[in-house]
């Protein structure tokens, strides 16, 4: 049936029946089949071989050339960026009379792109004598050569000169510059470029522009643009950013204390399934939160880490000392939050009472710091050495010596092991004091235990025996020699104000027997 009525639709004569015209095609010039070639040549790449033997094929014809044609040979040859190959064109069509249009002297610009600026000036300067005005497709040739180039300031003066002009860019031309600014770690520059082209255009800009300007903000710390561009990228343009610009964004929160971006920046991050988990991921988490405050939320964050298998350092909860350390007021708050977090069942970390002494140490109160490392019992911690060192730390500002001693007694009795820095503020607390002899036993028993004493232990020997007008500062400036020290700007002014600035091939000579007994300065 259905084929009974094709065949009868197919044998009726409409007027829109099909039949073949040979006259057309007889009737299609040599010069339009050229045009087509070269077109075609044209939008290809590396195409310029091809068409220069389509053009010795026309001159072998006697095919004239036209602007079609011409214009097809300046863009294969200005792929190629070869300048002078396109000025020639450019006379072969002066030669018979072929104007140039705004194609043409573009194919010019695009041509001499790795000429100097005087030579795409020329062009432009040919242009207007036509009278022809550059448009935005011009200056998006101009402000390519100045991108390409790094010249970021050049790119921003054109386009300065096209708002003059009432001109918009075009969209690529605002990205490369944009990218520009991003790549040389401009980013609030990058996104005022941004801002300003979105509300003069209908165009918007894509994730592969506004990404580079959050991962450039992040790199350089910048707040505002950071929160504009994760806003933009994440919710706007609905993208995921990759786990390293999460990072960099997270350490912008964590300076500029961005607690409510960090948590959503660490929900993106569970989001993407990141695993493992590691103490970067939560660190400057914890640094936001204590910045902005919320200091029962870092305790929060330092437990899942703990529940993540993820132990927190002495670094993760330095931000609790950074805000403690402001005032006492701020210490003495602190408790009560410690205390509600206990009678919710929680476990309170010796961090964060280590933390408590650290703030109170650099308070320069040492009553209070006390009183934080008497409380470990009530909150059922052990001290640890860092524990000890900040007590150690306060009792040498103090010049504290007697307490020094019934923490050193303290340490021993709980087991603790001393570190480098431990034995640095025992010496440092001898110092303190008028007989200072001890800090010479416990710089020896440093040694015996294999840790090897700081330029700071050396510095601090020499200026209190060279005080004291004790000869033992020349065994220490031998040792700092055998250490390969070398004496500070300071230390050198010092020596030098009591005339004892050793040579530097004789003054460090090594001492034989390194023998710490008292002496004194000739």
């Amino acid at each position: 049936m259905f084929g009974r009525v094709l065949t009868r639709f197919v044998s009726t004569r409409t007027p829109w029946a099909f039949q073949s015209e040979t006259t057309l095609a007889r009737t299609t010039s040599l010069t339009t089949r050229c045009q087509k070639e070269a077109l075609s040549h044209a939008r290809g790449t590396r195409r310029l071989i091809p068409i220069l033997r389509l053009v010795r094929e026309m001159k072998a014809e006697r095919v004239k050339p036209d602007i079609v044609i011409y214009n097809a040979l300046l863009a294969c040859i200005a792929q190629e960026a070869l300048p002078l190959e396109a000025w020639a064109v450019v006379d072969d069509m002066s030669t018979i009379s072929i104007p140039l249009d705004r194609q043409s002297y573009h194919h010019l610009l695009h041509a001499s792109r790795w000429s100097s600026a005087d030579a795409m000036w020329q062009v432009v300067h040919e242009m207007k004598k036509q009278g022809i005005e550059p448009d935005e497709d011009t200056y998006a040739l101009i402000i390519g050569r100045a991108t390409a180039t790094e010249s970021l300031e050049l790119a921003l003066q054109y386009m300065h000169e096209m708002d003059g002009l009432g001109l918009v860019p075009r969209l690529t031309t605002a990205q490369d510059v944009i990218k520009l600014a991003t790549d040389m770690d401009l980013p609030k520059l990058a996104i005022e470029i941004a801002q300003n082209f979105e509300s003069r255009s209908p165009r918007r800009l894509g994730g592969e522009t506004w990404m580079p300007c959050l991962t450039s903000s992040a790199d350089m710390l910048y707040a505002e643009g950071v929160k504009l561009c994760w806003q933009k990228v994440v919710h706007t343009l609905n993208l995921t950013p990759d786990e390293g610009a999460c990072l960099a964004v997270l350490h912008t929160c964590a300076r500029h204390g961005l607690s409510d971006l960090a948590l959503e920046v660490v929900r993106v991050l569970r989001g993407m399934g990141v695993d493992p988990w590691y103490e970067h991921h939560f660190a400057p988490l914890v640094e936001a939160l204590c910045k902005d405050g919320k200091l029962k939320e870092a305790l929060h964050t330092l437990d899942a880490m703990r529940k993540k298998c993820i132990n927190p350092t002495s670094d993760t909860v330095r931000p609790f000392a950074e805000f403690l350390q402001q005032n006492v007021d701020r210490v003495d708050g602190v408790w009560q939050v410690l205390d509600q977090w206990r009678r919710e069942g929680n476990t309170v970390d010796t961090l964060i009472l280590n933390a408590i002494i650290h703030a109170s140490v650099l308070l320069d109160d040492l009553q209070r710091a006390v009183g934080a490392y008497k409380s470990f019992s009530d909150y059922d911690c052990k001290p640890n050495v860092e524990t000890f060192n900040w007590l150690l730390s306060g009792c040498v500002a103090a010049k504290h010596r007697q307490l020094g001693d019934k923490l050193l007694l303290d340490l021993k009795q709980a087991a603790v092991k001393p570190n480098a820095t431990t034995y640095e503020h025992i010496i440092q607390l001898c110092l303190t004091q008028p007989t200072y002899d001890d800090a010479f036993f416990y710089l020896e028993e440093m040694k015996s235990q294999k840790f090897v004493p700081s330029a700071r232990v050396y510095d601090a020997i020499i200026h209190v025996c060279v005080a004291a007008r004790d000869s033992r500062y020349s065994i220490a400036l031998a040792e700092m020699h055998q250490r390969g020290y070398v004496l500070s700007p300071s230390l050198r002014r010092f020596l030098s104000d009591y005339g004892l600035l050793p040579h530097q091939d004789a003054a460090d000579k090594d001492k034989e027997g390194n023998s710490w007994g008292e002496g004194s300065i000739k």
